[in-house]
């Protein structure tokens, strides 16, 4: 760049021949202070740098004077001052360029559109900046002339950014997730990928490999890249180029073979632009290297202005109408309104001499050449705040410069033609519903049609073959000699199977890009390795990724990521067992021993209430103490049987027995229900009832060796080490169990539940105690923020949605008949706790009821109690409770016969009858009759 300056200095020193144009009337007025000129000049300059010889130049300077002439025959625009539109050719070459934006800067053009390439636009913009001059491009597309280096940078399209956004969005829907860039090595090249590169960073994609092509490359060099993308493993390729080198690059490729099915052709905008302006042709020749490509094309929607601008182009040229030739149209137009309202605003064109501008020896450059644009960040900020509708659609700037609403199609080369198959816009991503129409639109899986891909094939490519030369992963796999159903190493080769390596392989063939590997085995062949170690070596750099029956744990998780777990886990304990279905006191096993008292206390107790409400009026409850007490006794355990022969003559009796028969029904059903369950189902019975039985007791425990186990029942549950038995193999486990804490053997052993699983699949005599105490669960282990990680969770996920994980466990970890019995750990007793209401409901009824009927024996017994003789003084008065006691044991019928007795001697005495005289306490006969007995009813 310092040389590219050092030459412009040298060229605007020499430049003595440059020819001024002429300047306009507001210009000359400044010159010769003559203040009576109008504002507004006849006249204003502004210039245009394209490369004439391209097919974007071609239609690009067809669009500018087209717009330029339709602005200066609009009177309602600049208000009769004219645009002079001047067209330099750049012929690519970026010292030219600089050079014709120089030149322009000497006619006083107020504003600059061009140049073609980002390439271009980056050294004009160091020009620009410096006079103050407005650059508007509507083909410079690299995303960093939007930043802040460049103010007076205006891109009148969209941003490569956006475009790049739709590519990623496209690779994602087809779960690609690698691919080959093929680029222009220049900024426009290589600022795309890296936009590119970053918009798939985003959805967990990457570029596999870069391929950058010098911007002079030969056909020879071309094919020389394509050979290397040949070799690579991605089969999903983006082209990001020129239109004069996509085509070559498409041609190459199609001669080696790599435009055939498997192969995904993604190309930027450049392709669609082709196709629009040279299709007509020699169609068959033109499409016939680009056949399932699928390109992008700025979406423009239709309008009565672009159909009418349709209809001028097509009476201009016979190049086809392309996006570029609209938006140089409304480039022209936006410069125009940005004028119209600077001039409205009092805006002055003039220029003047930058004092900065000295050589090394103090004078001027060219003094007389080169000015500034005194109000060009005024007529800037004019260009930033047009807001119109254009062929193009609504035109306005967002606060970084950009476009609103940037939309592409996306189109699929076939045959002679190409097919949309869909819209991409910056607010909905996908989809197959145009832009404006998408926030009405339901949610739909289908973002785009159907896409013919290159070799005709309909279904989406993978996207992805094995790699002649790629780099293979090394995976760590533990070299077990126990529970080998997870982890075995074929003997004589190196080949592994097992239920880890099967759900390894085949989440790997669900990925849609290649991941060659290769096993390396871990451990002596004699013990089982530790797991944590192996997965330590991935943070070493020793291995790429471990596979294996691998516990994820907290520790482990600080070495690496692991994938979503393909199996649970968990720690739990197995002891022997007994069986308990059967024995000479299975009839009592139903009910715990407090609920059997309960129960039996309570038949006791409902028995007493029901006989003390009956004593009184029932002549079944009457009678000697010893047929009284078991009158009570047989009432109320027949109760049970609901074979009980008394009648019931009181209220109050009849409210207690119902309830109670309802309690006995519960009860009953209840029992039966339990005993049936116990003498049909297998029960088992051990010493040992879980982790915190064998916490509190002294007994040994067994663990596998070089498990995590042993550090967890130390540190985490603080059980001793010495109390902790190493054990190696399933044989170990049976024999140490068997043997028992007494003869050198173990009480129990803790293992992770896949492990005991598998071992007591052919050992009926053990079984899992307790609850499981720990969740984990198995996973693969990968450096960390591998983004295989993830992939491979993706994948353990589908082969869990598809039946494929459990296929696999069933193949093999498939259990026997022994561990599918249904036998049920320990005897599920019923316990008081279950019915406690219903005993709390029938005592409270109890209770009530004796307070009831007690209430009324003692206000019947105020009235009915007997007469009694008054007492010497020698003798002691009779105790009133004997009384009461003896007139609550007394028949009801003989106390009313009693007190009617007394009742007609009163009267015969008294000589009165019918009078309503008390007697004994009571106003007369009617109203005893009305309380005759206990319950008042």
């Amino acid at each position: 760049m310092n040389t590219v300056w050092g030459l412009v200095v040298l060229m605007v020193l020499c430049n003595k021949c440059f020819i001024k144009d002429q300047l306009g009337i507001y210009a000359k007025s400044q010159i010769l202070g003559n203040d009576s000129i109008p504002s507004r000049p006849d006249v204003v300059n502004i210039g245009s740098i394209l490369t004439l010889d391209s097919i974007i130049g071609k239609v690009a300077k067809i669009g500018l004077e087209a717009a330029v002439e339709n602005v200066n025959n609009d009177p309602t625009i600049l208000n009769g001052t004219k645009l002079k539109l001047t067209i330099h050719d750049s012929n690519f070459s970026g010292f030219l360029s600089i050079m014709e934006a120089l030149q322009f800067m000497e006619t006083e053009s107020v504003a600059l559109i061009g140049p073609q390439t980002s390439v271009l636009a980056h050294m004009i913009s160091h020009v620009v900046n410096k006079l103050q001059v407005p650059l508007l491009s509507f083909t410079a597309t690299d995303p960093t002339l939007s930043s802040l280096q460049y103010p007076f940078f205006v891109r009148t399209t969209h941003s490569d950014a956006f475009q790049m956004s739709a590519i990623a969005d496209i690779v994602d829907y087809y779960e690609w997730r690698q691919v080959v860039a093929i680029y222009i090595d220049d900024d426009h090249g290589r600022n795309g990928i890296t936009s590119l590169s970053d918009q798939l960073a985003a959805k967990r994609c990457k570029i596999s490999h870069k391929a950058p092509i010098k911007p002079e490359a030969t056909v020879t060099d071309i094919r020389d890249v394509l050979l290397q993308v040949a070799l690579m493993e991605s089969r999903v390729i983006v082209v990001h180029t020129y239109a004069n080198w996509g085509l070559d690059i498409l041609k190459v490729a199609q001669d080696l073979h790599m435009m055939d099915s498997g192969y995904v052709w993604i190309t930027t905008n450049w392709l669609s632009t082709v196709i629009d302006i040279s299709s007509s042709a020699n169609p068959t020749k033109f499409f016939s290297v680009m056949q399932g490509v699928i390109t992008l094309r700025s979406y423009i929607k239709d309008s009565q202005l672009k159909r009418k601008f349709a209809m001028e182009w097509g009476n201009m040229t016979d190049l086809g109408l392309s996006t570029y030739s609209l938006y140089a149209y409304d480039t022209i137009w936006l410069l125009a309104r940005a004028l119209d309202d600077f001039f409205n605003q009092g805006g002055h064109i003039s220029f003047s001499k930058d004092p900065e501008l000295k050589d090394s020896r103090g004078g001027f450059l060219n003094i007389d050449s080169l000015s500034i644009f005194n109000e060009g960040k005024l007529l800037l900020e004019n260009i930033l705040q047009v807001k119109m509708n254009g062929t193009t659609g609504p035109i306005e700037f967002t606060s970084d410069k950009n476009l609103i609403s940037p939309a592409f199609e996306v189109i699929n080369v076939i045959g002679t033609g190409f097919r949309r198959v869909g819209y991409w816009s910056n607010s909905s991503g996908l989809s197959i519903t145009l832009p404006e129409t998408i926030p009405n639109q339901t949610n739909s899986s289908e973002l785009l049609y159907s896409v013919i891909w290159p070799g005709e094939m309909v279904k989406a490519p993978r996207g992805w073959v094995f790699p002649h030369n790629g780099n293979q992963l090394k995976v760590g796999v533990p070299k077990r000699v126990s529970f080998k159903e997870f982890v075995e190493v074929v003997n004589g080769t190196d080949m592994y199977k097992g239920y880890c390596i099967d759900v390894f392989t085949s989440a790997v063939n669900l990925l849609p890009y290649a991941v060659p590997y290769k096993f390396y085995s871990y451990g002596d062949g004699y013990h089982d390795p530790s797991a944590t170690h192996l997965v330590s070596l991935i943070k070493a750099g020793v291995y790429d990724a471990v596979v294996g029956d691998i516990a994820i744990i907290t520790n482990r998780t600080q070495m690496a990521d692991f994938t979503q777990p393909f199996t649970e886990s968990g720690l739990v304990v197995v002891a022997p067992v007994r069986r308990l279905n059967s024995g000479t006191w299975a009839f009592l096993s139903p009910f715990s021993a407090k609920l059997w008292c309960v129960t039996g206390i309570f038949f006791l107790v409902v028995g007493a209430v029901v006989w003390i409400l009956e004593h009184r009026i029932n002549d079944e409850f009457r009678g000697p103490p010893k047929q009284q007490f078991i009158t009570a006794l047989w009432f109320s355990f027949s109760t049970l049987y609901f074979s009980h022969k008394q009648n019931m003559l009181s209220t109050l009796g009849r409210i207690i027995l119902i309830m109670w028969l309802f309690v006995i029904l519960i009860i009953s059903s209840s029992y039966t229900a339990s005993l049936t369950s116990i003498l049909t189902v297998q029960k088992l019975s051990s010493p040992i009832e879980g982790i915190n039985s064998l916490i509190s007791s002294k007994d040994p425990i067994g663990y596998q060796q070089s498990s995590f186990v042993k550090n967890y029942l130390i540190e985490d549950l603080g059980i001793s080490a010495t109390r902790l038995v190493p054990l190696n193999l399933p044989e170990d486990y049976e024999k140490a169990l068997k043997d028992g804490p007494n003869n050198g053997g173990v009480a129990a052993v803790v293992d992770e539940r896949p492990y005991i699983e598998l071992f007591l699949s052919t050992r009926c005599q053990f079984s899992i105690v307790g609850p499981e105490f720990t969740k984990n669960g198995w996973g693969f282990a990968f450096p960390r923020d591998s983004p295989l990680a993830v992939d491979i969770s993706t994948a353990i996920l589908k082969l869990s949605e598809n039946g494929e994980l459990q296929r696999i466990h069933d193949k093999w970890l498939m259990r026997s008949a022994c561990s599918s019995q249904g036998a049920k750990f320990a005897v599920d007793q019923l316990e008081l706790k279950s019915f406690k209401g219903l005993f709390y409901i029938c005592g409270l009824a109890c209770i009530i009821a004796l307070f009831i009927y007690l209430g009324l024996v003692i206000h019947q017994y105020t009235k009915h109690k007997p007469h009694l003789p008054e007492p010497s003084r020698a003798r002691v008065k009779p105790g009133r409770l004997k009384t009461f006691i003896s007139f609550v044991d007394e028949k009801h019928e003989s106390v009313k016969a009693r007190s009617q007795k007394r009742l007609k001697e009163t009267t015969s005495r008294t000589g009165v009858m019918g009078n309503d005289l008390p007697v004994n306490g009571y106003r007369s006969t009617q109203r005893e009759s009305s309380s005759d007995t206990p319950e008042g009813s």
